[in-house]
């Protein structure tokens, strides 16, 4: 398999970077010392510019190819941010900070590209200028639209731009990838219902608004077995119940709330129209009336097919096309790499991660095996899209 030389051999190192940024997690904007470790790597590369500050706490590498400044531009993008989550793993790198740690492979990310700008202000085997975006507050701070609204594609002409995450369950080795919906629509909703509270012994003098949500949350669960395409991927989940106070008495309210994933426009918005309706109709059966509150959260992470297509081929060239899936099953999780291919055509593909914990878990951690196969597949798709192969 290709994996680039140069990466090869630098592969313990570019470890020692990803274990290093594993220690030090830090949460949404507030990653300052990683994008300041990130800046001085840039700058130490020979990277003809590197701008920060973009969307708060973002950092951008130019990398110009053989031809100097100019010509056509593309982004490779990786994320930055951890989580609040006490890391479990007892590693030798484990985070040094109670309560946080990179349990989405944050810190993989990011070691893959740097390898790759390594490599690609090495040896500029390219013509034109790539981009290297490492982006803050993925983990629900929308960091891609913030790194946006704040001129991302204005300063730079961005023609397409890439992106890569990690899959516990996929061989290290392995890439998957597939044309249109590939992360799903986050909404988000919060139902305030308002009845009339009593003594709990006399409830026919009241409208419990406990049993008037419970019968929402319960009626929600047809929206996707009855109203919306089987054809089609939909999930509503009530993750959230909060009401009373007291074992002898009703109370006005209770308050929940929930989560809607979709990887169908059209289903995004039925499920928020269809919540809406039943919420109102059963409140309003019961003598209640609801509020709703409604966060259209990150969109469905939509890929070009023919940038999907020409990713695979990248992909095959490092690994082999036996270890490539063109039309990789979805996922359901959200991502805001799709507010950037909302903005400029691309592609965001997996990359195995073996056998390790699943994300967003305590246990997890990146697998060092994977980095060859990631910095140099940034490397190949670089070299290819920009003309040099």
């Amino acid at each position: 398999m290709p994996v680039n030389n140069h990466i090869a051999e630098c592969e313990a190192e570019i470890a020692g970077w990803r274990q290093d940024l594993h220690r030090r997690p830090e949460l949404l904007y507030d990653v300052v010392e990683t994008a300041r470790f990130v800046t001085d790597k840039l700058q130490e590369f020979g990277c003809d510019e590197v701008l920060t500050g973009i969307g708060r706490t973002g950092v951008v590498g130019l990398i110009h190819g053989r031809g100097g400044a100019g010509g056509r531009m593309i982004g490779l993008r990786a994320d930055m941010d951890a989580l609040p989550i006490h890391e479990e793993t007892g590693a030798e790198w484990a985070s040094q900070r109670p309560g946080l740690m990179h349990a989405c492979g944050h810190d993989g990310h990011m070691a893959m590209l740097l390898g790759a700008a390594r490599s690609l202000a090495e040896t500029r085997a390219f013509e034109g200028t790539v981009a290297v975006i490492f982006q803050p507050a993925e983990e629900g701070g929308a960091g891609g639209k913030a790194m946006i609204d704040d001129g991302l594609f204005e300063r730079l002409p961005i023609e397409k731009v890439y992106g890569m995450h990690n899959l516990p369950g996929m061989p290290v080795g392995r890439f998957g990838m597939r044309h249109g919906g590939i992360m799903a629509s986050t909404d988000e909703f919060k139902i305030t219902v308002r009845g009339q509270g009593g003594h709990a012994a006399l409830p026919n003098r009241t409208a419990d608004p406990i049993v008037i949500a419970s019968s929402i949350v319960l009626g929600l669960q047809s929206i996707v077995a009855r109203n919306a395409d089987p054809l089609k991927s939909l999930v509503v989940s009530v993750t959230e119940f909060n009401a009373g106070f007291a074992h002898n008495i009703i109370p006005d309210t209770a308050v929940f709330s929930g989560t809607v994933r979709a990887l169908d426009a059209g289903h995004r918005d039925l499920a928020e129209r269809r919540i809406r309706e039943m919420a109102a109709g059963i409140a309003s059966a019961y003598g209640a009336s609801v509020e709703i509150d409604w966060d259209r959260n990150y969109p469905i992470t939509v890929n070009d097919p023919d940038e999907s297509d020409f990713c695979s081929q990248v992909a095959a060239e490092i690994v082999g096309a036996d270890n490539v899936d063109p039309s990789a099953p979805p996922l359901m999780a959200g991502e805001d790499f799709s507010y950037m291919l909302e903005a400029r055509p691309g592609a965001y593909v997996f990359i195995g991660n073996g056998d390790s914990s699943g994300l967003h878990t305590p246990t997890y951690d990146f697998a060092d095996s994977a980095i060859a196969f990631g910095a140099s597949y940034w490397v190949r798709l670089a070299e290819r899209a920009l003309g040099r192969a």
